[in-house]
């Protein structure tokens, strides 16, 4: 097929070579043009706007840090609805509001443009394997059309419910992928004051019911001080504010997604926010440090 894929950062980088890699002809844009030419070595072809690109693609995927940046995407001024033609599919990747979703697929349908809110969770080591989880919202027809990419993408691709649902969904996974984190840095902090190999203890407890993604994947890198991004603390802060907002709208309290959200502002604030989410460490260890220094 003719894919268009705007926004090639860590994770849409990704996701748009595996698409490359198994034989469709990809159309490229990328604010920052230089992220696109590695996948431009491999055939893919650069354009000058999102525009450019629906009007040389069947499907558009996107991948952008934030709601407004979607809607510059899709609105803007040589945006997707610029070059869109009745039949397009845009398949939005980013994680941004659920309102602002519905919204935007309101004035695309009107086009006889569809759209699927298709967030993703499994870091970039998924994106790069294809091995992503994927929660869909849209309708069922335009979902079962698209799946062979999102197949490409992904290894467990569900459709969630209507346009939105998707987000909803992916707000949900990031509170689990905060409380996670939090309890990853706390448990290796512990073992180190405790006198316990933090490595032994990561490898054991990974296998056992106390696992999670987060312990296997990114505990390891908190033992070496490893604080890369595979995935942002802004971008995780930005993530939890449409986390909170779908509970305050829904009246329910969420005790501990507040409090992690608390310490990744407190992260942000000390500079982390390009980091990667397991420089949550830096946050635990600091708080350690100053109640010695409060109790001496």
């Amino acid at each position: 097929m003719k894919i268009g894929y705007v926004g090639t950062g860590i994770m849409g980088g990704a996701m748009a070579g595996r698409l490359l890699a198994v034989g469709h002809t990809l159309f490229l844009y990328n604010r920052t043009s230089a992220k696109c030419q590695a996948l431009a070595a491999q055939g893919g072809m650069v354009c000058e706007s999102p525009a450019d690109v629906a009007e040389r693609s069947e499907v558009v995927f996107i991948n952008v840090p934030d709601t407004p940046d979607v809607a510059k995407v899709l609105f803007d001024s040589d945006g997707i609805i610029d070059g869109a033609e009745p039949g397009l599919v845009v398949i939005d990747n980013s994680t941004i509001s659920p309102a602002a979703t519905r919204r935007f697929a309101g004035r695309l349908k009107e086009m006889d443009a569809d759209y699927l809110d298709a967030p993703v969770s499994g870091g970039d080591v998924g994106a790069r394997q294809g091995t992503l989880a994927i929660m869909v919202g849209g309708e069922l027809a335009v979902f079962e059309r698209c799946m062979p990419l999102l197949k490409v993408l992904g290894a467990r691709v569900e459709l969630v419910g209507p346009v939105g649902a998707g987000q909803t969904c992916k707000a949900i996974n990031q509170l689990f992928c905060a409380i996670h984190m939090l309890a990853c840095c706390e448990g290796i902090a512990l073992a180190k004051k405790a006198a316990l190999d933090p490595a032994v203890m990561v490898d054991i407890v990974s296998s056992g019911a106390g696992g999670s993604w987060a312990l296997k994947n990114l505990g390891p890198k908190i033992i070496a001080g490893d604080m890369a991004p595979g995935f942002m603390i802004d971008l995780l802060s930005k993530d939890l504010r449409y986390t909170m907002e779908l509970a305050s709208e829904g009246g329910q309290p969420l005790l501990g997604t507040s409090l992690v959200q608390q310490l990744f502002q407190e992260a942000r604030q000390s500079g982390l926010g390009r980091q990667g989410t397991q420089a949550l460490c830096r946050v635990v260890d600091s708080l350690a440090k100053n109640l010695v220094q409060g109790l001496d």
